[in-house]
Parts: structure tokens; C-alpha cells; sequence
């Protein structure tokens, strides 16, 4: 029996997209390296396999029709090193197992910071020109799109995910709120900073329908929760929800980036390159303006977000006793 292959299964997107496509009756070969949640996995139906892509593959002969790409490592700080490991040759050894396993398609979860500018940007679509990388990260992200997109054979489909929260979230609003917790946040240029978020049900749908999609018109979508949300709004809400009282602090947007840089400088220095308190692209996001423009995923899959940010919000500070 053919089945559907997700790398970094125990992650967030990853382990929602499992659950989903299991509930669903598909056959689903998990992989990832939490073994406690991949045993999770395997009690809910899924073949679970321990696996760090970027050592290599080295998994029994097995048959997919699709491959769902969600292993990376995902961080605003870190050594470029881990990054080019993780998502470049992590990225090349699952293109490697698709083809070894015979998959029709291959979908790869790619991210918007290879957007990512110090400037206003309302809008963007998939086919803006990318301005140079502005942390390993997107540097390494946009590298693994080209890798990605030098395999026709696997008729790939990217996927530009914007800002995933809801239940099981352990980086975006904890970050937040932890960084809330212990001092005031930036407000930068009068507060004009907005993003948009997207609820991770609201991911994993979209990765499914880019699995599912006979004939997809294009190789590149964006997704989001499809809502402009001020980063200060955004912020209050989930401090509200989560007990931490949200200050703010008034400061201009060229004093922090200097600060920011100048402390990137200090800790690439440092032994073991501790993060900085703030980087730079982590400034920029209280800073500016930066959405995405929904019009080729609506058109072409078809898909829309379904849940709005006041119900995620709610979702992911519900009390899991009720």
C-alpha cells in the first residue's frame, strides 16, 4: 500500500499534518527524531521511522505517492553551518528518498522570510523578486526552493507559510511572551508594524490540498490566515490570553537596528555564539509592514484560510481540561 511520506513529523506543522491525513484514512510514513512523539505517531496508525535527514537516508524500501516536506531548522539566530546542513542537505536527501520511493509529488514547506526586507511591504506575491536573504535562514530556505525546483520529475509544489501558531506552538507567541515577560517591547515607527499569521490547521490544509492538487498552474504559493494584524494588537491579545502584561517602550527604528547589529557582531564573536537578546530581522518585524497577497493559492489549488485570528487565538489558550 502506497502511502504519504512527512519528514519532520514531530514537529508542529509536520505532526498536524499527520494527524489530519491519518483521520482521513491515509497511509502515513512519519519521520522525525523525537522518538516519544514519534511513538505517538505510530499509536494513532502512522510507519514511524527515527531519522535526521541531514545525516542521510537510511530507511527500509518503501513505496509514497507523495512526499510532505516539513523537516528544517527554523530560527532567526544561529550558525550558518547548521542551517546549510539542515535545510540545504537535509532538503537534497529528501528529494533523494521521493524519488527512491517513487513519489508523484513532492511538497515543500519554504518560508517568507526569503521576502523579508527593511521596508513596507504590503502585498507580496509569489512573484516579487527576493532581495538578498537577510539571515542564514532565508538564505538557506531560498537555496532549498531552487534545489526543490530542479526536480521536475517529483512535480514539486512550494508552499510560503507565514507565521504558524494555534495549539503545540513552541516558537511564535511563546517567544513573544517570553521576550513580553521580561522587558518592554519595541514600538517603532508610531506602531505601523503589522504581519499575518496563520493557524496551524489552516497549514496543514493547504499542504494537503498542494499534495492533492491534480494539476497545479503554478509551483510557488503563498499562506497565511489571509488578515493584516498589527504586531502590537498581536501581542496584547496573546498576553492577555496568557496572563503576561504586554509594556511597551517608544524607540526609534535606526537606534535598534544599530544596537541589533552591533550586538549580532559581539555574540558571532563569543564562544558557542549565544543569541542576542534582539537580532536585527527580529527588530524589523516590530518595525514594518509585511503581508502576503493570496490571490494564486485562491485561484489555483483552490484554498483559503478558515480560521480567523480571534477563533486561533482562542483555540490555542483553550483549557485542554474542558
Amino acid at each position: 500500500m502506497s502511502g504519504v511520506i512527512i519528514t519532520g513529523a514531530t514537529g508542529f506543522l509536520g505532526g498536524t499534518i499527520a494527524r489530519q491525513l491519518l483521520r482521513e484514512g491515509e497511509r502515513v510514513i512519519a519521520l522525525g527524531r523525537d522518538l516519544a512523539k514519534l511513538a505517538l505517531l505510530a499509536e494513532a496508525g502512522a510507519d514511524a521511522y527515527a531519522l535526521d535527514l541531514a545525516e542521510g537516508v537510511s530507511l527500509p524500501e518503501m513505496s509514497a505517492s507523495g512526499v510532505i516536506h516539513c523537516a528544517a531548522l527554523s530560527s532567526p539566530w544561529g550558525r550558518r553551518a547548521d542551517f546549510e546542513r539542515a535545510n540545504i542537505g537535509g532538503t537534497h536527501n529528501a528529494l533523494l528518498l521521493a524519488l527512491e520511493a517513487g513519489a508523484q509529488r513532492f511538497v515543500h514547506i519554504s518560508s517568507p522570510s526569503i521576502y523579508f526586507r527593511y521596508a513596507d511591504q504590503e502585498g507580496i506575491a509569489e512573484t516579487m523578486p527576493l532581495p538578498p536573504p537577510v539571515n542564514a535562514y532565508a538564505a538557506t530556505k531560498a537555496a532549498s526552493e531552487q534545489l526543490v525546483l530542479a526536480a521536475p520529475e517529483l512535480d514539486p509544489v512550494i508552499l510560503r507559510p507565514r507565521g504558524l501558531y494555534g495549539p503545540g506552538d513552541t516558537a511564535l507567541l511563546p517567544r513573544l511572551l517570553r521576550a513580553a515577560a521580561k522587558r518592554p517591547l519595541p514600538l517603532m515607527r508610531g506602531g505601523i508594524a503589522a504581519t499575518d499569521l496563520t493557524y496551524i490547521d489552516d497549514v496543514a490544509s493547504a499542504a494537503i490540498a498542494a499534495l492533492r492538487a491534480p494539476n497545479p498552474a503554478s509551483r510557488v504559493y503563498n499562506v497565511s490566515g489571509g488578515e493584516a494584524l498589527p504586531i502590537r494588537m498581536v501581542a496584547e491579545r496573546a498576553g492577555a490570553m496568557a496572563g503576561v502584561n504586554v509594556r511597551w517602550r517608544e524607540m526609534p527604528w535606526p537606534l535598534v537596528r544599530t544596537a541589533a547589529t552591533a550586538a549580532e557582531t559581539v555574540c558571532r564573536a563569543l564562544p558557542g555564539h549565544p543569541e542576542p537578546i534582539v537580532t536585527s530581522y527580529s527588530a524589523g518585524l516590530f518595525a514594518f509592514r509585511q503581508t502576503l497577497n493570496l490571490d494564486r493559492i485562491q485561484k489555483e489549488l483552490p484554498w483559503r484560510p478558515r480560521i480567523g485570528f480571534d477563533e486561533g487565538l482562542a483555540l490555542t489558550f483553550r483549557d485542554p481540561s474542558r
